[in-house]
């Protein structure tokens, strides 16, 4: 992909300083929350001043000639200017990070433990600030952006185990001789962060990285990079040394510049399909690894043995929870057999969810990201109702009241087919697609179909369906009446097909294996050679 072609894609488009509403737009619940954030966290504004690159310990204003605006979804309020950071400014970020790696690597297993206990610690202590700044930044409700965080905090947790999942093997081959695998750190990394979860997927790679002895450099999304800042802030306060982390800002150049320096050995990616697709072949292209999470439509199969009200309220849940903006949200509802006449409630659940600013009472869901998202969004809810489908619940032209300059799209239900844009494009918004299917065997059939594989749900009572399904549905990440099935930070994702590019997965056993490289040694030590041996007398024989 050119890179042309890859500034015109949303997650990276780099804009310009626009004239957003002044800090007291922000409606009464959030205006103090975003005054303490910019008060007490040194790297990130959300009262319309600067966020910081975090370059060798420390914050730093950046010289950028260029600036990305980040503003609250829900009024269009300026809270910060991001800056596209210079050449030198991510050069001296890799630097950094380089001489870090040579005492970092070197830190004892225990001392890299000691950094991730402490930092779940000041997680735990800090949720709530880091919580309003997603709510601020990405529109999320605030239960929702606590779970944000909450799902990063368990990758953290688990890499305190690192003194056990590091070991490495060991066997004597021979007489006297040993065979051992040691796992190794790679060197410098990078991560290039989404803007749907600001602070869970940073936390999948900043500990797996230092834990395992790299050093990392972070690229949060531009859209919301103040959990990623808080985050940096308190690995510095858990006794993260200078250089380990380092944070850089920016669009398509900063993206190039991560897939092209020869210092950086791995990328981690979350994000779009084409935004994935270009950093894996230019990164892979320049002799780095690379795990590329990207795009999804999954699919929740409701079987009319089911326990109804478990199935509906999962579908409704997983579909329209963070307004669809989950890459593993539940975006098509299969309705199998006589399953087809709970239509009319699904719909009527969908409809009494509540739509608002994410720190308001009783909030179900906030807006979309940006108007550009919105339109987007919009424009494929439209593309359903030209090509034939039937649109039962319309979120579009939706009125929130106190918020009239909010991307707000409400929950919209499409009864269509898997022809239709609708269902073949991932929409990203809070809209469902319902389709219908004869039999499991028919629903099956649309799964494996889709180009697709993060996740899958079947909502059953009968375990002979459940192990069928499971058995011949080709993806990743199954849930069998669990309607959003990630797996815990003890396994690793796991999605597959046209979700992911790499073959090694994030957390757990895989984010071990991703972060480490093996070294294999093979030495001999011969016992009738050690020193201090009494002298024989007998007469060799050369045997």
């Amino acid at each position: 992909m050119s890179v042309a072609r890859l500034s015109r894609l949303p997650s990276l488009r780099l804009r310009s300083f626009s004239t957003s509403s002044p800090v007291a737009a922000l409606s009464a619940s959030a205006l103090p929350k975003a005054e303490q954030i910019s008060a007490e966290w040194k790297g990130t504004s959300a009262t319309g001043g600067t966020t910081k690159n975090f370059i060798g310990g420390e914050f730093v204003e950046s010289k950028a000639s260029e600036w990305v605006d980040v503003v609250d979804p829900s009024t269009q309020t300026l809270l910060s200017r991001v800056p596209q950071t210079t050449a030198h400014e991510f050069e001296q970020a890799v630097d950094a990070a380089s001489q870090a790696f040579q005492t970092w690597s070197r830190t004892s297993v225990l001392s890299r433990q000691k950094f991730v206990i402490n930092l779940q610690q000041l997680i735990r202590e800090n949720a709530d600030a880091i919580a309003n700044s997603i709510v601020l930044e990405q529109g999320k409700t605030i239960a929702d952006a606590h779970g944000d965080l909450l799902r990063g905090l368990q990758v953290v947790e688990s890499s305190i185990g690192i003194t056990s999942t590091l070991i490495g093997e060991k066997l004597e081959v021979s007489k006297d001789m040993d065979t051992v695998v040691r796992k190794v750190p790679l060197g410098v990394c990078a991560s290039v962060a989404p803007f749907n979860f600001p602070a869970m997927i940073p936390l999948w790679t900043i500990p797996m990285a230092a834990v395992t002895g790299n050093t990392l450099v972070l690229k949060p999304s531009e859209r919301d990079p103040g959990a990623a800042m808080m985050i940096a802030e308190l690995c510095q306060r858990a006794g993260l040394p200078a250089g380990v982390l380092n944070v850089v800002h920016g669009a398509v150049p900063t993206v190039n510049a991560i897939c092209d320096h020869p210092q950086i050995r791995a990328i981690s990616f979350v994000g779009g399909d084409r935004a994935g697709k270009h950093i894996y072949e230019r990164g892979t292209q320049n002799g780095k690894r690379v795990q590329a999470n990207m795009g999804a439509k999954n699919h929740g199969v409701v079987m009319p043995d089911s326990n109804k009200n478990l199935a509906l309220n999962s579908i409704v849940g997983a579909a329209f929870g963070a307004a669809g903006q989950r890459c593993m949200a539940l975006s098509v509802a299969v309705l199998v057999g006589e399953a087809r006449n709970w239509l009319p409630e699904l719909i009527q659940r969908a409809k009494e969810l509540k739509v608002d600013g994410g720190f308001e009472k009783g909030a179900d869901l906030g807006p979309v990201i940006s108007p550009a998202a919105k339109e987007r969004v919009t424009g494929l809810i439209a593309s359903a109702e030209a090509e034939g489908g039937t649109i039962h619940l319309d979120g579009r032209g939706i009125k929130v009241p106190g918020y009239p300059d909010g991307n707000f799209i409400g929950p919209t239900l499409i009864e269509a087919t898997t022809k239709m844009r609708c269902y073949t494009e991932e929409i990203f918004g809070p809209v469902l697609i319902v389709l219908q299917a004869e039999t499991l065997d028919d629903a099956i059939d649309i799964i494996n179909a889709n180009k697709y594989g993060n996740g899958t749900a079947i909502f059953t009572q009968s375990g002979a369906t459940a192990r069928k399904f499971e058995s011949y549905v080709n993806v990743g990440q199954i849930g069998i009446n669990v309607p959003i099935p990630v797996p815990l930070p003890m396994f690793s994702w796991s999605g597959n097909k046209g979700s992911v590019l790499g073959d090694i997965g994030f957390y757990g056993k895989s984010g071990i294996n991703f972060y480490t490289q093996n070294k294999t040694i093979t030495s001999l030590w011969r016992a009738e050679d050690a020193v201090g041996n009494r002298a024989s007398v007998d007469m060799p024989t050369h045997h």
